[in-house]
């Protein structure tokens, strides 16, 4: 069997009504994704190991913590799960403070099946590419530690439009001199070309 996104992420269930816990479970275990379910936002916290793949699916009240809190409280650490609130009691101002915290959907029961299947979906997939992105990072960031200082400088020049003959003026050295500084950029950051070295740096600098 091929592992997808969904397959291999969990989904964690925090709700203080058993009866829809057990609901969401089946629910969600239905379309083939793992299911742990807490029933309350300390529960959570306290079995929680940060950086699992999976999204998060909060009900808004419950006793001690609220799930609006604990979607900040999370939020204030960098743990960065969506998360998807559920909520019988929603407003407009609640919905704003959710979103605005980053939260991937706001539904309200009772709700369709496929609507909240579709934001848990939507919140996997995010988590997904975010992985991704970061996994990216690091990579090229690991290969910009093993440039020399003057490969640095001819790195920045070269993704700043500059030509080798004008780093070789900036620098003080020959032209030959850049261009082989410039191949051992290409070959240690493992681009193919000037456009994916570009990228590269932009990535970075995007997430600095």
């Amino acid at each position: 069997m091929v592992e997808t996104p969904l397959s291999k992420s969990t989904v964690f269930v925090v709700d203080d009504d058993q009866a829809m816990r057990n609901s969401l479970k089946w629910l969600i275990e239905s379309v083939g994704v793992q299911v742990e379910s807490f029933s309350s936002a300390d529960d959570f916290l306290a079995q929680y190991q940060p950086g699992r793949s999976g999204c998060l699916v909060l009900d808004v009240r419950m006793p001690g913590m609220s799930g609006l809190e604990l979607q900040e409280h999370l939020a204030e650490r960098s743990i960065h799960i969506p998360v998807v609130i559920i909520t019988g009691h929603g407003d407009v101002p609640m919905a704003v403070r959710a979103m605005k915290a980053g939260a991937i959907d706001f539904i309200e029961k009772p709700f369709n099946d496929e609507v909240l299947l579709d934001a848990i979906r939507r919140a996997i997939a995010y988590e997904e590419q975010q992985r991704s992105f970061h996994n990216e990072h690091l990579q090229i960031k690991q290969r910009l530690a093993n440039l020399t200082p003057r490969e640095h400088e001819v790195m920045e020049m070269v993704t700043d439009g500059k030509s080798n003959k004008e780093i070789a003026n900036i620098l003080g050295v020959s032209a030959k001199t850049i261009e082989a500084h410039r191949a051992r950029v290409m070959e240690k950051m493992q681009a193919g070309s000037l456009a994916e070295l570009v990228r590269m740096a932009l990535a970075v600098g995007d997430a600095e």
